[in-house]
């Protein structure tokens, strides 16, 4: 029988496993990868498959498997054979963190203190991967020669570490050297030194897996913020282990899953207030925490008296992850622990949110990529994502392949990023898309790309609105063809030029209609007021006729003038923004979704009040009003609670009178805002009751990161 397996069947010791099984049941025949598949010739594929599936690598995921009757061949034995090219896809595993087993090899043994240490269990693939299929020639271990003993190790069909494609030791393998802020390598044992110089204060810079990491100890943390320019933005922390976590944080069953799973994925948990969990989240009710998943975090932590580190991803603030030594120096960090194998994908860690049984991704990066989506329509398409948390998609073959996590589109080489790992993908894939698609925003930094691609293609380019693409991928997330959806975020550029992201929209991939939207407030400097929260309450106040005593009469004068001509905005995230001030929450956004944020506390402890009701007039939800009504010797925490609920209340209900009325059976919720649990819980309360099944996302980001699935979808739908 001829066996054929697709999926994640690359890279994780598959071939190993068919040759053990085959040996152990006497049967005759051969193994090899081709293209992006594993093909098995074996003389008794029945009791082959029946063992084989009993018996699958931990890292293995299989999707489909083909077999066909062959001619039986004079060969004996079984054999693992060389590649061959065939057809595409991306079938290797997402990074994953080092095993319990290479841990043990770390403590003793020739791999003691090795921070290289990987089995076919464990270890990066993505990010070592230049093309398929995965031989070791593919992958950035291709400029390491095997020394004799991993090469013993290699070929013994005993060995955990047959076949491993990455397999190295100190004589063959990477190493790391300690470089100081002058650009001198500073002589000693690297980790260690590093370690120590940490503890003495110093500030970092660590590559890893993927890319770099910037870090300290958590009593520097206030020099931190100083010299990296950010006075309140969340940092991460790595924990050294569970019981650390505990310490920071108090993980729910489900976060304590994700925050152990061999993804390590960092994972927002309710905060245990104190003085270093403040500075570490200001204003916040959670914190992001992850565990140790290369050698060299848990080396540094052996040699470390700390239980927890600051972490976070080693760029210009809004520029993609540092790849470059060079370019690392430049950020003027006082040591940097380099090591000399080359990173082929970059992939900052992702970052996931718990509701209920459901896993919110604020970024699907390392760990979770590569990844893809069933779907089930034909065709090959390109998606370029929005702006901010930008992602990209390729989807082909009846799925949707979304990138890592790029960044924010306006940073320098930021687009160029999405580039490279869109075309990374396309050249996995064997993509040749027939249609690109695009945000319909007119100034989005992506648009050229779009447009580029579609000439180099000869085909044709679609822009989606953004809200649009938001029901679609929380359509696509819960395998729904249509949904109503209220799409909550910041912004996004709406069909009659207005900014939306206060919206209730009923969709399907091949239109939608806006149901309900929130009260279109006008944003006084465009982009200032985004900042300057003062704006957006002095055009509330002006819509209500009242004073404002923000500015100076002057000021006051030319922004009243500003009233009829800036661009109005319905988005639920500036309401927030603007209640956030009004209570005295946050005055000055100094990071995106800060005042919003920081307002989720307040809605976690408030309760429901007399006085915040409010209507939808002919499919408009009246926001202004409710500022008016607010009161001194009001609890804030209540006045915030009441003010949103009764806006979800107006929003959701329009929702299922939307689904009552079209025929659809799901209602959900999807957008940056939707991160906010405390929404997400009033949204289920409000509609626990209207007899639709409620959707929530759970694989694809909720944020701007989904749009490109969305558009991907409503491009597939087109073609």
């Amino acid at each position: 029988m001829r066996i054929i397996f697709k999926g994640t069947v690359q890279g994780v010791g598959f071939r190993p496993a068919v040759y053990k099984v085959a040996k152990s049941l006497g049967l005759s025949g051969r193994v090899w990868n081709e293209g992006s598949d594993v093909v098995v010739d074996v003389s008794d594929g029945d009791s082959f498959l029946r063992t084989f599936l009993a018996n699958l690598p931990p890292l293995a995921h299989i999707e489909e498997i083909t077999t066909s009757d062959i001619p039986l061949t004079k060969e004996y034995g079984f054999r693992i054979v060389p590649s061959k090219r065939g057809s595409s896809g991306i079938s290797i595993p997402t990074d994953a963190a080092i095993c319990e087993d290479c841990l043990k090899d770390m403590d003793s043994g020739r791999r003691s203190g090795y921070p290289f240490t990987t089995c076919v269990n464990c270890g990066p693939r993505f990010t070592l991967l230049g093309d398929m299929p995965y031989d070791r020639a593919s992958t950035a271990m291709g400029d390491f020669n095997m020394c004799a003993d991993c090469s013993k190790e290699y070929e013994d069909p005993t060995d955990r570490r047959f076949h491993h494609q990455t397999i190295c030791c100190p004589k063959c393998g990477p190493s790391y050297r300690l470089i100081g802020k002058d650009g001198r390598e500073i002589a000693g044992e690297p980790i260690k030194a590093f370690a120590d110089m940490l503890t003495k204060g110093s500030i970092g810079v660590v590559k890893s897996w993927g890319g770099m990491h910037i870090c300290c100890t958590l009593g520097n943390i206030g020099r931190m913020r100083g010299w990296y320019r950010r006075k309140q933005k969340p940092f991460a922390i790595m924990a050294r282990d569970m019981e650390s976590v505990k310490k920071y944080g108090s993980p729910t069953d489900k976060e304590t899953e994700n925050l152990t799973s061999p993804h390590r994925p960092i994972v927002l948990i309710s905060k245990r207030k104190s003085d270093i969990t403040e500075l570490i989240s200001p204003g916040l009710d959670n914190i992001g925490v992850f565990l140790p998943y290369t050698g060299v975090q848990h080396l540094l932590f052996r040699h470390l008296e700390d239980d927890a580190l600051v972490m976070t991803s080693a760029n210009v603030p809004g520029e993609p992850m540092m790849l470059d030594d060079r370019e690392a120096m430049e950020l003027g960090a006082d040591v940097y622990l380099i090591h000399d194998q080359k990173i082929m994908n970059r992939a900052d860690d992702s970052v996931v949110r718990v509701f209920g049984n459901n896993t919110f991704f604020l970024r699907r990066s390392r760990g979770h990529i590569p990844s893809s989506i069933r779907i089930g329509l034909k065709g090959s398409v390109i998606a370029v994502g929005a702006q901010e948390n930008l992602t990209g998609s390729v989807a082909t073959g009846g799925s949707i392949h979304p990138t890592q996590h790029i960044g924010d589109g306006e940073g320098i080489g930021v687009v160029d990023y999405l580039e490279d790992a869109l075309r990374t993908h396309i050249r996995l894939l064997g993509c040749k898309p027939e249609m690109i698609a695009a945000d319909m925003h007119p100034g989005y930094a992506n648009k050229s790309l779009a447009r580029r691609l579609s000439e180099e293609y000869g085909c044709g380019l679609i822009e989606v609105q953004h809200h649009w693409a938001h029901a679609a991928s929380l359509a696509v997330d819960n395998s729904k063809e249509d949904v109503v959806a209220l799409t909550l975020d910041g912004s996004g550029y709406g069909t009659d030029g207005t900014v939306w992201g206060g919206e209730v929209l009923a969709s399907d991939l091949s239109s939608f209609s806006r149901v309900a939207h929130l009260e279109s407030i006008p944003l006084l400097g465009s982009e200032k007021a985004l900042y300057d929260l003062r704006r957006l309450r002095f055009a509330i106040d002006a819509i209500n006729n009242e004073e404002n005593s923000s500015f100076t009469d002057e000021e006051s004068s030319v922004l009243m003038k500003m009233m009829n001509t800036s661009v109005r905005c319905s988005s639920m995230g500036r309401l927030m923004d603007a209640i956030s001030y009004s209570l005295g929450v946050c005055s000055v956004r100094t990071y995106d979704g800060e005042p919003a944020m920081k307002l989720e506390p307040l809605l976690h402890n408030g309760k429901l009040i007399p006085g915040f009701e409010t209507e939808v007039s002919g499919g408009v939800v009246k926001t202004a009003d409710l500022f008016s009504r607010i009161k001194n010797n009001q609890r804030p925490s209540d006045v915030a609670y009441s003010m949103v609920y009764n806006v979800m209340k107006c929003l959701t209900e329009s929702a299922i009178e939307a689904a009552d009325s079209e025929g659809i059976k799901s209602i959900g919720i999807t957008g940056g805002v939707s991160y906010n649990t405390a929404v997400c819980r009033m949204f289920s309360e409000i509609a626990e009751n209207s007899g639709y099944g409620l959707i929530f996302h759970n694989r694809i980001p909720n944020g701007d990161g989904g749009v490109s699935v969305g558009q991907a979808a409503i491009a597939l739908k087109r073609v």
